[in-house]
């Protein structure tokens, strides 16, 4: 099997993260890096284009996570690599004050060269924090959504009742699980519903559709 066009993905990575955040997105995207495409073969998937999956952090030092095992990093955000899609997750480490400068250097340098920007949970408050989002509709968790629109630029519509939002090529969701829906459909809008089908069925994934947000109800956000 002759491999396809690679693009490049950085999954930005930050003393307390969530986990889940990026290893819920990184399950799906896995199965179309260039390693899982030669294993399986053309049988099952046959993309156009293969994902490549980079850790990057400020140093190569471990990070850790608010639960689950330290993760090292694979680059830094000194690289001069331009990646193709970024990966934002969440977690306390995200917050205003507290996200590392270099996280915010690097998304701002980067943001022009890529060809899509994601953020799970509160990695949105990041994107935000990087002038980003002005002008544009993004989502976040719906336990922090009151702080992070309170904290941010006045000029960003926040959708309460939303499991990710697309504004141009950037693509925000609500709380940790929803990265996954999130993923599910930017797979789908990269690759097809049969790829992302195959790989649901494999991974056993009921995936939620975009304004399928019970938890704005929760929160008591509508």
């Amino acid at each position: 099997m002759s491999l396809p066009e690679a693009w490049n993905v950085a999954i930005c990575l930050f003393n307390n993260v969530t986990a889940l955040d990026f290893q819920g997105p990184i399950e799906l995207f896995g199965f179309l890096s260039p390693a899982s495409l030669e294993r399986r073969g053309s049988s099952l998937f046959d993309p156009k284009i293969a994902l490549n999956l980079h850790y990057l952090s400020t140093t190569l030092d471990p990070i850790t996570p608010i639960s689950g095992p330290k993760m090292n990093p694979t680059d830094v955000y000194s690289s001069t690599k331009q990646y193709d899609i970024l990966l934002i997750p969440g977690g306390p480490g995200a917050r205003p004050g507290v996200v590392p400068d270099e996280l915010l250097a690097f998304i701002k340098k980067q943001a022009p060269g890529a060809q899509y920007i994601l953020s799970v949970c509160t990695g949105s408050w990041i994107l935000a924090g990087t002038g980003l989002l002005d002008g544009k509709r993004a989502t976040t968790n719906k336990a922090a959504f009151a702080r992070c629109k309170e904290a941010t630029s006045d000029s960003i519509q926040w959708v309460p009742k939303a499991r990710w939002v697309v504004d141009g090529n950037i693509w925000t969701s609500s709380g940790v699980t929803a990265g996954m829906d999130m993923a599910n459909a930017f797979l789908t809008h990269v690759y097809g519903e049969k790829t992302t089908k195959q790989i649901r069925n494999i991974i056993e994934l009921s995936a939620k559709e975009e304004t399928d947000d019970e938890f704005a109800h929760e929160h008591g956000l509508v």
